[in-house]
């Protein structure tokens, strides 16, 4: 097989920003990261451990590899699931070379015995190792060489306290992009990709996009499969048509967005209603529901949290085509609606 297939594969496969006039938006965290990375260059010391977190697809990898980059560092990664005895968190803590970075990923699913043997690597730069079981077991210290730990997690609120107070360099919630920089993420998509597109397009799937890169960026390429499929101009309508195959409807909600508002409706008089009820009646997880589904919903102002649990607003209503919900909860009654299963 020849090396340009394999280049555009690869080229097509990751559209991450490699420099920071690349990467788009979060302009708070670049801010402060400067500020950091700028000073620990001039101290010839790797920079402090830092903690990024929010939603999926937002740019928290992306921010670890500029990091890396910009300090001229290797980067090691790995991910909370994947080192699950004592041992693995040893092995790549004493592979790693001064002034290495350690990027774990979905940190929020590291096993407490791994927490407790990264405190002091974070805080003093060693490595305590117990050695042998009951009387006869003892503890040695190694020295580990100065490294910056960056770790990413979707729900921070899983870390523990003491994790969460060793990274000195700061914690930083990403957050959703506005459609202006969405806008400017796929155009820079599809220049990459050399993807002829409108304006009209991109405007269309910045607006669907969830307020997310990673989501805009499925969306341009699979929108970019049906232009070639059909022999179609990428431009509004044919995202349009693309979306609507892939069940995203106007507002970016997606089937099971969609199917969540429904049950609380039909099955639950608009609400308010617990989460795992829902879970329950849509066969999902809870967090799955939590984590994906529930902020965009709250963002766009289709749902509500309540104390008694998760409540339909009236705007969910009007976007499913139901009658308005009467005051004391439900439907409004009129002879002429359709009758909901």
């Amino acid at each position: 097989m020849s090396s340009k297939p394999e280049n555009e594969y690869y080229l097509d496969s990751s559209l991450r920003p490699s420099t920071w006039e690349e990467y788009i938006g979060q302009d708070h965290i670049k801010a402060n990261l400067h500020i950091l990375l700028s000073a620990a260059r001039e101290r010839a010391h790797p920079p402090e451990h830092l903690l990024f977190y929010g939603p999926p697809g937002l740019g928290k990898t992306t921010l670890a590899y500029l990091i890396a980059h910009e300090m001229g560092a290797q980067i090691k990664t790995t991910s909370g699931p994947a080192i699950e005895k004592v041992g693995d968190v040893a092995s790549i803590l004493t592979n790693l070379s001064p002034g290495d970075i350690l990027f774990i990923d979905e940190a929020h699913r590291l096993n407490k015995l791994i927490e407790e043997v990264l405190y002091p690597a974070m805080e003093s730069g060693m490595l305590n190792i117990i050695i042998g079981k009951g009387p006869g077991a003892r503890s040695i210290q190694l020295p580990l060489p100065p490294f910056t730990l960056i770790a990413a997690t979707t729900r921070i609120s899983l870390l523990s306290a003491p994790l969460r107070s060793r990274f000195g360099g700061g914690t930083f919630r990403l957050e959703f992009y506005s459609e202006e920089e969405i806008g400017l993420i796929v155009e820079r998509s599809a220049h990459i990709l050399s993807v002829p597109i409108e304006e009209s397009a991109i405007a269309e799937i910045a607006r669907r996009s969830r307020f997310t890169p990673r989501i805009a960026n499925q969306y341009l390429k699979r929108a970019r499969d049906f232009a070639q499929v059909k022999q179609r101009p990428l431009n509004r309508g044919t995202v349009r048509e693309a979306l609507t195959l892939l069940e995203i409807d106007e507002l970016g909600l997606s089937s099971v967005d969609r199917h969540i508002l429904s049950i609380i409706i039909d099955k639950f008089h608009g609400g308010p209603v617990g989460v795992g009820t829902i879970a329950t009646a849509l066969s999902e997880e809870e967090s799955t529901i939590e984590d994906i589904n529930e902020p965009y919903l709250i963002q766009l102002g289709l749902l509500e949290r309540t104390p008694r649990g998760r409540t339909v607003t009236p705007l969910a209503y009007e976007h499913l085509g139901y009658p308005p919900a009467s005051p004391a909860g439900g439907l409004a009654a009129d002879p002429h609606q359709k009758t909901l299963l």
